[in-house]
């Protein structure tokens, strides 16, 4: 049997979202307003709505198309370490198996080929198991924009547990019980108000 769980990092630890969500807020931290054509500062484990959270966890913010800021720290988006992640993407199956064509979307949560409505969203896939942000390392360089079936992120096959097994994103053909991918995720309103028609989409195929 296949099972997918999404975590969020709290001081470093992983966080079940426990089919919750992330909320994205400005400086004030939770509850505060992101200003049109700008990207938070504070990220939340929110309810599906938005309007309850209270665990912050890792936020990574865009800066430009390479760039990445931590806290005060601006970084190239390859530089950030997996354990910073926005997200933890974690697949597990009864069985060893190899992951292929997995592909992330952003979408308005009634249909995965529509983009989500009043917001863009960045995303970057992060392959860095070194806990140093002076390594570089071998995920996306640019970030992506993806909206829908336009231009979804592809991420890393087979990536194995603790996405040691990555590599290069392509070459790898590690089997097992379990694969983690690491998404750093920012996030810009193009109108005022909460964004409820927003989700992300995770396929793939595993032999």
């Amino acid at each position: 049997m296949a099972l997918i769980t999404f975590y969020g990092f709290a001081g470093g630890a992983a966080v079940n979202l426990n089919s919750s969500g992330l909320g994205f807020f400005g400086s004030g931290a939770f509850g505060t307003s992101v200003a049109v054509g700008q990207y938070q500062d504070a990220t939340y484990i929110t309810s599906a709505d938005g309007n309850t959270g209270s665990i912050l966890v890792g936020n990574v913010k865009y800066i430009n198309t390479s760039g990445a800021a931590l806290g005060a720290t601006t970084l190239q988006l390859n530089q950030v370490p997996n354990s910073n992640a926005t997200l933890n993407i974690h697949f597990a199956h009864t069985s060893a198996v190899q992951v292929r064509n997995a592909s992330l979307r952003i979408y308005d949560r009634v249909s995965a080929d529509n983009g989500a409505v009043g917001v863009v969203t960045k995303v970057g896939e992060l392959i860095h198991t070194s806990p140093s942000t002076a390594v570089i390392g071998s995920g996306d360089i640019n970030w992506i924009t993806p909206s829908g079936s336009t231009n979804p992120v592809t991420l890393a096959n087979s990536p194995g547990p603790s996405g040691v097994n990555a590599l290069d994103g392509v070459a790898s053909t590690y089997s097992g019980v379990a694969h983690d991918w690491y998404v750093a995720i920012s996030a810009s309103p193009t109108t005022i108000g909460s964004k409820t028609a927003y989700g992300l989409y995770i396929s793939l195929e595993y032999l």
